[in-house]
């Protein structure tokens, strides 16, 4: 998948520094405290309870911006044990497939896929996952399985448009330190992850997707992989918030959730 995507951030001068996406000056502090009222407040009182050894409890209401893989596979299915251990916390889930305006919009925390921009927003990351090609056992039986990348090139694949741009992402593929860059075409586009992967199963072409979510699909024997040997890039998973500082507690029971919620699923 090449040409990755970026997510963006909410502009502004940033540094990335070990994996965050750190602010330059003092404004977003503010912008952040005062995007829900009485989150500044909020936030002086976790502090103090911190302070003196208490635990800050998880309330209120927590907005969340999620990727719909994300959503699907690991959100919506933990959802009641994340909710009975946080009984003051009440949450509202906004999927879709872009990052958008985090303060504008007054979400708490987003969890999106794809490299970071520099900005006002610290970015932790959650999981890599590798970008991979598949086929459904029928494609291959009526075509031939490639061999190597420049291969793909003979055959229907099938395209994702990338958020950001709006054009079909680009494929390449990584072996060691050889990168291929390959001239995919074909017939359909899509938008939605779930979407073309069903496409594939039906047998319309060859998919490059993230390796996350398809462990289902290999193991029903729906799909195969294709191009082993060229299946070394890597796609990321983050995590966004706005506060430098110490996160309210309910964005830290979020992140918790979702590095647990990972690091339980076979893949992780």
């Amino acid at each position: 998948m090449g040409g990755v995507a970026k997510v963006g951030g909410l502009g502004g001068e940033g540094a990335v520094v070990r994996g965050l996406v750190c602010a330059c000056d003092e404004e977003e502090d503010s912008a952040y405290q005062n995007s829900d009222g009485g989150e500044k407040d909020a936030g002086l009182e976790e502090a103090a309870a911190e302070a003196t050894g208490a635990i800050a409890t998880a309330k209120g209401q927590l907005k969340v911006n999620v990727d719909p893989s994300f959503a699907r596979l690991v959100l919506a299915p933990r959802l009641p044990e994340f909710l009975a251990k946080h009984p003051a916390l009440s949450l509202e889930i906004i999927v879709r497939d872009r990052l958008g305006d985090l303060v504008g919009e007054g979400f708490d925390v987003a969890v999106r896929f794809g490299e970071p921009e520099a900005g006002r927003l610290i970015a932790r990351k959650l999981l890599d996952t590798r970008i991979i090609a598949c086929a459904s056992p029928a494609y291959l039986a009526r075509h031939r399985t490639p061999r190597h990348p420049r291969d793909l090139e003979n055959h229907e694949c099938l395209m994702f448009r990338d958020p950001t741009t709006g054009k079909p992402f680009d494929w390449e593929f990584h072996n060691g330190r050889e990168i291929v860059d390959v001239k995919a075409r074909g017939r359909l586009i899509f938008n939605d992850l779930s979407t073309k992967l069903l496409a594939c199963v039906a047998g319309l072409g060859i998919a490059q997707s993230v390796e996350f979510g398809l462990e289902d699909y290999f193991a029903r024997g729906e799909l195969v992989q294709v191009l082993t040997d060229w299946a070394e890039e890597r796609y990321p998973l983050y995590a966004y918030y706005l506060s430098r500082h110490l996160p309210p507690a309910k964005v830290r029971a979020f992140l918790d959730f979702a590095i647990g919620a990972l690091a339980a699923r076979p893949s992780a």
